[in-house]
């Protein structure tokens, strides 16, 4: 039977290219995000700046006892004296000094605009390695190299003078000389002392670059060096991890990579088992009365069940075989986005083996499969009589197992949709996309049922408006339902997915919008492109005429501990699970005036020194005047007393800490904006032009109304809604290939029935607007369902984001995806009939027979 299935796939083409679509697109999708997620897993990152340290030692940014669920945020440093004990121990050349610090040179002496640039001493410009092309090293306090590529950039060679805002300040230095390396082409160098000067932590450092001695054992070292180090938080990096102590983002956004490949893999999966599974179910549907005549002439079931299994693997292995080669290109494609939109760093490399490979191919194949052998079991089971028969009428498309399993999958979305409706709404997508998914798979199990209700109640409609053309349309429709369903499903899956996921975003932008809105009272916020803002500016704007309140605003994100210390054991098998807390530094003069934070309990007028805000919802049995164990973004443990509680919105509550506690544990030690209300009667315009007279005494200050703070915030939520939406696009996409695809499909294998038609009397055109008609049904009963499951999905996610059960979103959204999926169900039903009544009627009748 193997060779005869082999031998009868040259008669399906429609159904071998059909199958083979979906199987290819839908494996290379799911192998592409599995790459994605062993990437993150792996969160290799080669060096750069570094690469001449064979081991880099750097801050431990995992909170203890987690096992790197947890991470810290904030760099966290070395103590400077570690250098010195490493570079006595054994084995070890040197152990040289790393401090970096962001800063950006003013136009000027050169330069036109303002370039960012990365600053680092000049010892560690050993270990890229860079070395000097032109002048001198910088030794002197106001002296800087420069990388050639930036110098030839900015225009500035040796002998020139640049104006350097770093620090909250401005800083006038020579250029002493260019040097060329492997590290970033926007480096410069300071001497070591005036770096450590300028990054306000004397003492501290960033990196140490461990150079070894020749023949030395290089475990040997790392082992001393974690001894040397002993219980402090510091972390022994090899390899391509030596690219963390570059950018620390690494570790913390590589969970980010993980979780946006797990939702867009998962997803990604359930619409590929969808599509191929409904792909393969039409395509061998379509085969019911060659396999009834089979059966009549005596196969056996078994004998047809390894026939119709045969050609499926054969399909299914040439397709996701094929799909082993584009599916990792797919990943690193999905990377570089993610990369381009400041979503993961772009230091990340790509590493994925064979088990992404594995994944997808055992996806697709155990799918194609497990469609096949329900199909063929459905066949094989049927008398021979009553075989031929269910192949003209297609009478039966319910059982047992069918509904059990659409019950369960409807009963699954109704419980995600219950779930999202009590979410908060920063989360409420995450169980809002599966929650999609379920509803589709269960009315894609009804789908003949509802097809079969659909057509109902369009039929009088339609043979009213359409006569003849309508009304053989509806008794094809009513005659086979289950192909009717098969073609109506990919079109419910596009549209419901497309307009449910779209939606999602929109409506969960516009909650952070509001909540970023609502809680901003300022007027005006002062900033800086030297990195921001020494804390003595508060009081220095907070003093200039006309201003009502100042308070700074400095954004972290730390751990609140708990009230009992965890045991040393949960710590060691890393059980611990410390409670995320966002926070805010402020200052407590200004909070009440320019934040919508308001105490309800306590004063926030008593936010000094070491105390805290926190929110209602996660006091966690702390009362007033308690003691709260905390860690800020750095690491750093602090004990800090309650002074209020603060009613905030669900899902983005916020810990009050003291602008000074907070900005000495983030990496700039500035702050990065100062919200300022206006005095009554004071026009802000006007303040504003006032303030930005200050900008002569503090190079980079510059002043922007409410609007504009707002508007920059929501850019940064649209660079996270870009992202969504590229997920979106490669989901759609594929749905949108399977509704042409199965479109194509279960028109071209139509064609002894066209013949049939045309040998009666029948003329192309009217075949054509037979054709119109249902293809207009199975547009409307497609819109219509997957209409219903956007309506299941987003009413939930509305009411947890918005507190209403209308999405936020332009209509012509929907509008779109309607008209998108309208013309493409109209335009492919078509194209694929008329090529199929090109041929002569005489020729195809008894083709298949």
């Amino acid at each position: 039977m193997i060779r005869i299935a082999l031998r009868t796939l040259r008669f399906h083409k429609g159904g071998f290219i059909a199958s083979f679509i979906a199987l290819f697109f839908g494996a290379a999708i799911v192998i592409g995000c599995g790459g994605l997620f062993e990437t993150g897993l792996h969160a290799a990152a080669p060096p750069g700046r570094l690469g001449a340290a064979p081991i880099v030692v750097t801050g431990d940014q995992d909170h203890p006892g987690t096992g790197g669920d947890s991470v810290f945020t904030e760099r966290v440093h070395l103590d400077a004296s570690l250098a010195t004990t490493i570079a006595a121990l054994p084995g070890v050349a040197d152990a040289v000094p790393d401090l970096s610090f962001d800063a950006t040179v003013a136009p000027g002496g050169g330069t036109t605009a303002p370039v960012k640039v990365s600053g680092h001493g000049w010892s560690s410009a050993r270990l890229a390695p860079y070395r000097l092309t032109a002048g001198t090293a910088p030794t002197g306090a106001g002296q800087v190299v420069l990388d050639a590529r930036l110098a030839a950039k900015a225009g500035l060679t040796p002998g020139r003078h640049i104006q350097l805002l770093v620090h909250g300040g401005a800083k006038e230095l020579t250029v002493s000389g260019l040097a060329t390396g492997s590290g970033e082409s926007d480096a410069l160098f300071l001497s070591d002392q005036q770096a450590g000067q300028l990054t306000g932590r004397p003492g501290k450092l960033d990196n140490i670059g461990v150079l070894t001695a020749a023949g030395a054992d290089r475990g040997q070292i790392v082992s001393e060096i974690k001894k040397a180090a002993g219980t402090g938080p510091v972390k022994v990096l090899t390899g391509d991890h030596r690219g963390w102590a570059e950018n620390p983002s690494i570790v913390t956004d590589s969970s980010k990579l993980i979780t946006l490949a797990s939702v867009f893999g998962g997803l990604s999966a359930m619409v590929t088992v969808f599509v191929v599974s409904s792909t393969t179910g039409l395509s061998i549907q379509q085969r019911q009365r060659e396999m009834a005549l089979l059966r009549a002439i005596g196969t056996t079931p078994g004998q047809l069940r390894r026939m119709i299994l045969g050609e499926t693997l054969f399909i299914a292995a040439l397709a996701t075989g094929l799909a082993c080669y584009p599916g990792p290109h797919v990943g690193r494609w999905l990377l570089a986005a993610f990369a381009d939109g400041g979503v993961v760093p772009d230091a990340l490399a790509y590493r994925a083996g064979w088990i992404p490979l594995v994944i997808g191919v055992g996806a697709a194949l155990l799918t194609a499969l497990g469609a096949a052998f329900i199909s063929a079991r459905g066949a094989a089971r049927t008398r021979p009589t009553e075989a031929l028969a269910e192949a003209t009428l297609q009478r039966k498309w319910v059982s047992v197992p069918r509904v059990v399993f659409a019950l369960l999958f409807l009963g699954g979305g109704t419980t995600l949709a219950l779930v999202t409706a009590n979410m908060s709404g920063p989360t409420a997508g995450s169980t809002a996309t599966p929650a999609a998914m379920l509803w589709t798979a269960g009315f894609g199990l009804l789908g003949p049922g509802l097809a079969k209700v659909i057509t109902a109640v369009l039929r009088a409609p339609l043979r009213a408006l359409t006569g003849l053309s309508g009304r053989l349309a509806t008794l094809n429709a009513k005659a086979r339902i289950g192909r009717l369903a098969g073609a109506v499903m990919p079109v419910m899956l596009a549209t419901g997915l497309a307009t449910a996921l779209i939606y999602l975003q929109t409506t969960q932008s516009s909650g952070a919008e509001e909540a970023f809105n609502d809680n901003m009272r300022a007027d005006l916020a002062v900033t800086s492109v030297s990195g921001g803002l020494p804390l003595s500016m508060v009081d220095t704007i907070k003093n200039q005429p006309g201003v009502g309140a100042a308070s700074a605003q400095i954004s972290s994100l730390g751990y609140l501990e708990p009230k009992t210390p965890p045991s040393q054991a949960a710590i060691d098998e890393g059980d611990f699970e410390p409670t995320e807390m966002p926070m805010q530094g402020v200052t407590a003069e200004g909070v009440a005036a320019t934040t919508a934070f308001r105490a309800t309990t306590g004063s926030l007028a008593t936010l000094h020194g070491d105390s805290v805000a926190l929110p209602v919802s996660r006091t966690g049995g702390f009362h007033l005047g308690d003691m709260v164990p905390m860690r800020l973004g750095d690491g750093a443990e602090v004990s800090l007393k309650l002074v209020a509680t603060i009613d905030t919105r669900r899902g983005y509550e916020t810990a009050l800490l003291p602008a000074s506690l907070l900005v000495q544990h983030t990496d700039a030690g500035l702050v990065p904006q100062i919200a300022v209300t206006a005095a009554k009667g004071t026009d802000p315009g006007r303040l504003a032009q006032s303030l930005s007279a200050l900008a002569p005494a503090h190079p980079g200050l510059s002043v922007l109304p409410r609007a504009t703070v707002s508007a920059v915030h929501q850019s940064q939520d649209d660079t996270q809604a870009w992202m969504a939406y590229l997920v979106l696009g490669v989901v759609v996409g594929y749905a949108t290939i399977a509704l042409i695809n199965t479109q194509v499909l279960a028109t071209t294998e139509r064609r002894r029935e066209f013949m049939l038609q045309r040998l009666i009397g029948a003329t192309r055109r009217q075949v054509l607007r037979m054709m119109t008609v249902e293809a207009v049904l199975v547009a409307v009963a497609g819109l219509v369902l997957g209409a219903l499951v956007a309506v299941l999905t987003l009413v939930p996610l509305s009411l947890s984001v918005l507190g209403s059960p209308v999405p936020d979103g332009s209509p012509w959204i929907f509008v779109t995806v309607v008209a998108a999926a309208f013309v493409l169900t109209l335009v492919t039903t078509l194209i694929s009939a008329a090529l199929v009544l090109r041929s002569r009627p005489g020729t195809m009748v008894g083709l298949r027979e």
